[in-house]
């Protein structure tokens, strides 16, 4: 097969439509690629003016862009085009590249486009955006129902607080509540969850920055819920008495080194956890998932309530007569008036607004601290930062 021939079978059979034009636009040549797209015949295009494949205002604007084209000699290579809009026979429009090469041939100029039709690409990313704001509704409409929940729970709890029938009857309704909690929402949430990541993995070749923030508020609102939800399970745990510690030697430094590393990971933006040991021994008897439970929770907080390009100090120190463990950040603080009652539960500080939290998570780390025989302090000071500290006596 000389080269002639085979230029001609591979024009003839390229996936892509291929078309020629002269200086002053009329069609010379399409492949049948090009022809199937728009939906005509050669006769039917070819010696025409190339504008007759295009909708307004493209159609009326294409004499313009051609002399404009020639006057600057602008060159574009196949992959640099730009996207427009074709007219089929029909009257129907479909997107495509466009990619535009000059041609110096048989002592004349011609122009050849090369068209990649991008309508299955199109519906594709109309589909995930379509599916992510589905997931951002359903993300929505869980968020408010477990709000409303939580408030009627609070509610419940005030009034029932001085009468033991009541308390016996909130004791009831939190059980119920739980048991709801466990059946109706962690599958969801789970379901939500590998969703939002799947819309992330297929979503990456169209680098849509729409999609990645919508996935990223799913992400962050599945998270926000999934820690409501372990706040309250982990309540009614300790509250019917089902918690028991299990004391075992393991290696505190190991440990604290895993969470940092875990907890880096959902650190804001140059946000920098710095671990410290003080001690040349690392080895402690606690229950690891309390003490892990209780580090995790501080840590958390420090960075809920940090802003970003700030630094979290977490430290161990092991003595010969206790275990400490502090997490100091420099966040927007505890006021004054609110620090006596930091401690129970439900209650939060009246300067955190819009940061999402349950007032659980310090009662939880108080109870697990005590069950270990331990004790939870702290010290803060507005717009400056708040340092925690566990201490285990051996």
């Amino acid at each position: 097969m000389d080269g002639v021939k085979l230029l001609k079978a591979i024009i003839e059979t390229a996936i892509d439509g291929i078309l020629t034009i002269d200086n002053r636009g009329v069609v010379e040549s399409l492949n049948p690629a090009a022809l199937k797209l728009f939906g005509y015949s050669a006769e039917e295009v070819i010696g025409r003016n190339i504008s007759m494949l295009m909708p307004e205002p493209d159609k009326s604007g294409h004499d313009g862009y051609l002399h404009r084209y020639q006057s600057t000699g602008e060159k574009r290579i196949i992959g640099k085009g730009r996207e427009v809009r074709g007219l089929r026979k029909d009257g129907t429009t479909f997107p495509f590249r466009l990619a535009v090469s000059e041609v110096h041939y048989d002592h004349r100029t011609i122009y050849t486009g090369f068209i990649h039709d991008l309508s299955k690409e199109k519906e594709a990313e109309q589909r995930l955006k379509e599916y992510a704001a589905e997931l951002e509704n359903l993300v929505d409409e869980r968020t408010s129902s477990l709000k409303e929940l939580v408030l009627a729970l609070s509610m419940a709890k005030e009034e029932v607080s001085t009468s033991l029938e009541k308390e016996k009857e909130l004791n009831q309704m939190k059980s119920r509540f739980v048991s709801m909690a466990s059946h109706e929402f962690r599958t969801p949430l789970s379901s939500i969850q590998l969703s939002s990541v799947l819309i992330d993995k297929y979503a990456t070749p169209y680098d849509n920055e729409n999609i990645r923030k919508h996935v990223s508020k799913i992400k962050n609102a599945v998270g926000n819920l999934t820690t409501i939800l372990n706040d309250f399970l982990s309540l009614e745990r300790l509250e019917a008495g089902n918690v028991e510690p299990s004391f075992k030697s393991f290696d505190l430094v190991k440990l604290a080194e895993e969470i940092t590393e875990e907890m880096q990971m959902i650190a804001k933006e140059d946000q920098n956890i710095i671990y410290q040991h003080t001690g040349l021994n690392s080895m402690v008897s606690l229950d690891q998932n309390l003490l892990k439970n209780c580090m995790i929770n501080l840590i958390s907080n420090a960075i809920k309530y940090s802003g970003e390009h700030t630094f979290i100090e977490f430290n161990t120190e092991i003595t010969d007569e206790s275990c400490i463990v502090t997490i100091n950040d420099n966040g927007i603080g505890i006021p004054e008036s609110d620090q006596k009652g930091l401690f129970q539960p439900f209650f939060r500080a009246n300067n955190t607004g819009n940061i999402p939290g349950t007032g659980l998570g310090l009662n939880i780390v108080l109870r697990y601290a005590t069950l270990m025989k331990g004790t939870v302090g702290f010290t803060s000071t507005l717009h400056k930062g708040t340092k925690f500290t566990l201490l285990f006596n051996k």
